[in-house]
C-alpha cells in the first residue's frame, strides 16, 4: 500500500511539472508570436506602395479601359499616331496658317467632288473603270465607348465639385481653386484652339510617360504630398483653425 501511495504521489508530481512546462511553453509561444505578428503587420503596412491620386487600379482601367485607353497609352500605335498627327495638322492649319474651318471644309469638298466627277466622266473616253466610291459610315462601338468614358470622367468631376461646394474638404477646395486659377492664367496667354491642342497632346503623352516611369513618379509624388501635408498642417494650425465656424440653424417649417 505504501508503495502504491508513493507511486501515485510521484505521478501527480510529474503531471504537475509537465503541466507547468506546457503552460510556460504556450505562454512563450504567445509572447514570441505577439511581437512577430505586430512586426508582420507593420511590414505589410509599409509595403503598401504609394500611388498618385490614391488610385488602386491599373492606369489602363482608370482611363476607362477598352479602345480609348489603348489609344491614350499607345497600345495601338497606328491609331494613336494618326490621331495625334491629324490634330497637329488641324492646329497648324487653323493657328499657324490662320485657315478658317468653313473655308477648309468647302475647299476640301470642292476639290474631292471635282476630282471624282472628272474621273467618272473621263473614264468613258480613256477606257478605264469608274472610281469605286466606298460607303463611309462611322462605327457605333468606338463612339459609344468614348462617350461612356467621357461621361464617367465628367460624372466624377461633377461629384468632386459637389463635395467641394458643400465645404466637406478644404484641401480639395484649395487644390481646385489653384487649378482653376492656373487655367485662367493659361487662357490669357493662349487662345482656345491652342489650349485644346495642348490638352490633346498631354492626353497622348502624359499617361504613356507616367506608365513607363510609374515608380519614380509615384515616389516623387509621395515626397511632394508629405511636404504639402506638412505645410498645410502649419497653415491650418496658425490661421485656418482660428477662423470661427458659424453653426447652421435648421429652418423651422410652420
Amino acid at each position: 500500500m505504501a508503495e502504491h501511495g508513493e507511486e501515485s504521489l510521484l505521478e501527480k508530481i510529474t503531471e504537475h511539472f509537465h503541466g507547468s512546462d506546457s503552460s510556460s511553453s504556450d505562454s512563450g509561444d504567445e509572447r514570441s508570436s505577439g511581437p512577430s505578428a505586430v512586426a508582420a503587420a507593420a511590414e505589410a503596412a509599409s509595403a503598401k506602395i504609394y500611388r498618385l491620386f490614391g488610385r488602386e487600379k491599373p492606369l489602363h482601367t482608370v482611363l476607362g479601359g477598352g479602345k480609348p485607353a489603348d489609344v491614350f497609352l499607345w497600345r495601338n500605335r497606328k491609331i494613336s499616331a494618326s490621331t495625334l498627327g491629324a490634330a497637329t495638322a488641324i492646329w497648324v492649319l487653323f493657328e499657324l496658317l490662320e485657315y478658317h474651318l468653313l473655308t477648309l471644309v468647302g475647299h476640301v469638298f470642292i476639290l474631292s467632288l471635282a476630282i471624282v466627277f472628272l474621273w467618272s466622266n473621263a473614264s468613258t473616253f480613256i477606257s478605264k473603270s469608274r472610281p469605286n466610291i466606298p460607303e463611309i459610315s462611322i462605327p457605333e462601338d468606338p463612339v459609344v465607348s468614348v462617350a461612356l468614358s467621357l461621361g464617367h470622367q465628367l460624372n466624377w468631376l461633377l461629384a468632386s465639385l459637389r463635395e467641394v461646394a458643400l465645404g466637406r474638404d478644404l484641401k480639395k477646395f484649395l487644390i481646385i481653386i489653384g487649378g482653376l486659377w492656373l487655367v485662367s492664367i493659361i487662357g490669357n496667354c493662349v487662345n482656345f484652339l491652342t489650349l485644346f491642342y495642348i490638352v490633346f497632346v498631354a492626353l497622348y503623352t502624359v499617361p504613356v510617360l507616367y506608365e513607363k516611369y510609374e515608380d519614380k513618379i509615384d515616389a516623387f509624388a509621395e515626397k511632394a504630398d508629405a511636404g504639402f501635408k506638412k505645410h498645410y498642417a502649419v497653415v491650418h494650425a496658425k490661421y485656418l483653425s482660428k477662423i470661427p465656424k458659424v453653426p447652421l440653424k435648421d429652418k423651422k417649417h410652420h
